[in-house]
């Protein structure tokens, strides 16, 4: 298997993290995050989106979208419950964190820690920082009381929130005011074959 991937990314490393707990071996190739002009050529063929990830099975065939890649390899794994409305819980999640946190957390790190240029974003940071920490408030509630988003184990959903959270400080947010999304992060970096996002 072949990834298409940025090291920086939270939504490539949702797969990598994945990939890691399954024990499935594939190999890297990094797209710039901020330079895109290659992405015709290098990914025309294989996402019509020009997005990282792209992974590429070993048959050929390609898939894009980090939550498609997810549901591939985590549909009858120990990450989808095999109760049919804690599965339903953990899309409700799952949809949360691209339609909420990743277009809030994901986005104003990117404009600070990786951009170039974070003063041209300046007029649009302060809305989206203020719906970063909505999202955080909304996580941290959840978590009181529970160990894990769905259910009593590890799911994609857990994958999915971790990857951006674990690194919001990088947009300026402030995590030390979060006990039960701090005591979350330290679970899933916990739990076997974890790896970083700069591994």
């Amino acid at each position: 298997m072949l990834l298409y991937e940025s090291p920086v990314s939270g939504n490539c490393y949702k797969v990598r993290l994945l990939l890691a707990h399954l024990g499935l071996p594939y190999e890297r190739r990094t797209l710039d995050v901020v330079d895109r002009s290659d992405r015709p050529e290098v990914l025309g063929g294989l996402n019509p989106a020009l997005r990282v990830p792209t992974l590429v099975l070993d048959d050929g065939r390609s898939l894009g979208e980090s939550g498609a890649i997810l549901w591939y390899f985590g549909e009858g794994s120990r990450f989808v419950p095999t109760d049919r409305f804690e599965r339903a819980q953990m899309l409700q999640w799952m949809f949360f964190e691209q339609y909420d946190h990743e277009p809030a957390i994901a986005v104003v790190r990117f404009w600070l820690a990786y951009s170039g240029n974070p003063e041209a974003f300046e007029d649009r940071r302060t809305e989206r920082t203020a719906a970063g920490y909505r999202v955080l408030a909304a996580m941290n509630s959840h978590l009181v009381g529970r160990s894990w988003f769905v259910g009593d184990a590890m799911s994609l959903a857990d994958i999915v929130l971790y990857a951006y959270t674990h690194v919001a400080d990088e947009g300026g947010f402030d995590l030390t005011l979060y006990d039960a999304i701090n005591a979350w992060l330290a679970r899933v970096a916990a739990e076997p074959a974890h790896v970083t996002i700069d591994a």
